[in-house]
């Protein structure tokens, strides 16, 4: 945006530090008034059922109700500390965001440098706070072999396991037959999450080279994840997708403080594995 600022100014003989202020007005009016209406939790029993079933119709699994994952924004200033740079080695910030099945986000975070990894990121988040808290009630409870599943969302292996957050068994297909069709259906359900990021970055490309002040930067992406839903919600073109590098690392371990969560999420995660292994294979 400040690129944009000098020559704005220059064709509508403005002062550019009213434009500056201005867009600082804008995207603060966004990231605030406008973001609780139009990033939203699905909790109603409407919305909660309609995004489980197409879920469940793109990877035949029940009750997933969105998909998890960050990717760090690049800031155009170069004099940060070194936490801010990234694993693919330029300075940014961590944005983390949860999808619907419409590529909608549901949850928008923009908390840490980018050097912090996905799970530090999402264990300071609200969500994670009001999921391990109980705050957020999904009132969809569905059974599976002897289990309450509970609406969950779905990662990659850079998430910790959890009741309400299920990743893969393996990343490299090394899990049993159920494993691996469990692992190749979770991560197509995955997929929209990483599409609708990549068109974030597309339509929005100051994304693609940040350069705000460093205070303006979370309220300036959040404010860009809510134009994406409206755009979203008219059902406006699609522009090309920005495509991000590839992540790979360790699981990220479990801590004291979830091991009830990790050992329900590993019963559950094998209970839906199971279950999915006999519906296909005996069709």
């Amino acid at each position: 945006m400040a690129s944009l600022r000098k020559p704005l100014a220059s064709r509508y003989s403005l002062d550019p530090y009213l434009v500056s202020k201005i867009t600082n007005m804008v995207t603060r009016l966004l990231a605030t008034k406008l973001y609780p209406e139009f990033i939203k939790i699905p909790v109603s029993r409407r919305r909660l059922i309609e995004t489980t079933q197409a879920f469940e119709e793109l990877t035949s699994l029940p009750n997933m109700c969105g998909a998890i994952d960050g990717s760090p924004i690049k800031l155009h200033k170069h004099n940060l500390p070194g936490n801010y740079k990234c694993k693919y080695g330029y300075p940014s910030v961590l944005l983390e965001v949860v999808a619907d099945h419409k590529k909608i986000f549901w949850d928008v975070c923009v908390k840490a440098p980018g050097g912090t990894d996905d799970a530090t990121h999402f264990r300071d988040s609200l969500l994670y706070n009001r999921l391990t808290s109980g705050d957020i009630v999904w009132d969809k409870v569905i059974n599976v072999r002897g289990h309450h599943v509970r609406p969950y969302i779905v990662g990659d292996w850079c998430y910790p396991l959890l009741s309400f957050l299920l990743t893969p068994f393996s990343p490299n297909g090394m899990g049993t037959p159920a494993q691996n069709l469990f692992d190749g259906m979770l991560m197509k359900g995955r997929s929209v999450v990483v599409e609708a990021i990549g068109l974030l970055k597309g339509r929005w490309k100051i994304l693609q080279d940040l350069n705000v002040g460093l205070n303006h930067v979370p309220q300036t992406i959040v404010a860009c994840c809510v134009l994406h839903n409206l755009c979203q919600i008219a059902r406006e073109p699609e522009p090309e997708l920005w495509k991000d590098p590839d992540e790979s690392g360790a699981p990220p371990r479990v801590l004291d403080s979830e091991k009830s969560f990790y050992y329900f999420g590993e019963s559950l995660r094998q209970a839906l594995a199971d279950d999915l292994h006999q519906r296909l294979s005996s069709r």
